[in-house]
C-alpha cells in the first residue's frame, strides 16, 4: 500500500502524537550524526518533547558548539528586516517546489503499481505503458547476464571436476596394476608351492636291462647201450 501524503498540521490523537514524535525525534538525530560523520561538520541538535524532556545530539560538546553560535552571531551582522522576509519567502518557495516533486514522484509510483489510472489519458496510459516495457527489458537483459554468470562458473566447476576425476582415475589405474601384478606373483608362487607338496617324497629304484632276453640251453645226455657203447 502506497502511503498518503501527510498533513502538516498538529495531530490530535494524543497516542499517534507521541508515536510520531518518537519515529521523527529518532530520525532527526540519526541524519544528524549522519551528517557531523559523512561531511565533517560540528552538529549539535537540542529537542524538547511535549512533556518538557530534552533530547541533545552534538558532535563535540554541545556548550563549545553554542558558545561557538554566540560568537558567530556577535561578529557578524544581522540582517535587516527585508532581507530576512526575503530569506523567508525563498525557503518557502523552496519547500513547495519540493513538495511538488514530491507529490509528482509519489503519483507516478502510484500509477506504476497500476493504482489512479482512471484520470489518465490514452497518451499517459502509453508512456506508462513504454516506460514499464523499458524498466522489463533491463530486468530481462540483466537476468540473462546473471544466468550467464552462473553458466560460466558452473562450467568452471566442472572442468576443475573432470580433471580432479581424471587424476583419481589415473592413481587408481596404476594403483590397479600393481594390485594385479601383487596377485599374479602371489598365485605363482602359491602354484609351486603346491606342486611341491603333492609329488612323491620316496625315491622309486628302476633297473634297466639292455640286450637280448637270455636264453636257455636245452643239454643232451648220452645214451649208453648195455654193451657200453654210445
Amino acid at each position: 500500500m502506497v502511503r498518503g501524503k501527510t498533513q502538516m498540521k498538529r495531530i490530535e490523537n494524543a497516542t499517534s502524537r507521541q508515536v510520531t514524535f518518537s519515529k521523527r525525534r529518532n530520525g532527526l538525530l540519526k541524519k544528524a550524526f549522519e551528517l557531523s560523520v559523512l561531511c565533517d561538520a560540528e552538529v549539535a541538535l537540542i529537542v524538547f518533547s511535549p512533556r518538557g524532556r530534552l533530547y541533545e545530539f552534538t558532535s563535540s560538546s554541545i556548550l563549545e558548539t553554542i558558545e561557538r553560535y554566540r560568537s558567530h552571531t556577535r561578529i557578524n551582522n544581522t540582517p535587516t528586516t527585508s532581507e530576512s522576509v526575503e530569506n523567508t519567502q525563498q525557503l518557502k518557495e523552496e519547500a513547495e517546489n519540493m513538495m511538488k516533486k514530491i507529490d509528482l514522484l509519489e503519483t507516478s509510483k502510484r500509477k506504476l503499481l497500476g493504482e489512479g489510472l482512471g484520470s489518465c489519458s490514452i497518451d499517459e496510459l502509453q508512456k506508462i505503458e513504454q516506460q514499464l516495457e523499458r524498466s522489463i527489458s533491463k530486468i530481462r537483459a540483466k537476468k540473462t547476464q546473471v544466468f550467464r554468470e552462473q553458466i560460466e562458473q558452473l562450467k568452471e566447476k566442472e572442468k576443475t571436476l573432470v580433471a580432479e576425476n581424471a587424476m583419481l582415475a589415473e592413481k587408481y589405474g596404476n594403483y590397479s596394476s600393481q594390485e594385479a601384478t601383487k596377485d599374479q606373483r602371489e598365485n605363482i608362487v602359491e602354484a609351486e608351492t603346491y606342486a611341491d607338496q603333492s609329488s612323491p617324497s620316496s625315491d622309486v629304484e628302476t633297473e634297466l636291462f639292455i640286450g637280448l632276453p637270455e636264453t636257455r640251453t636245452r643239454r643232451i645226455s648220452p645214451k649208453v647201450d648195455n654193451s657200453g657203447e654210445l
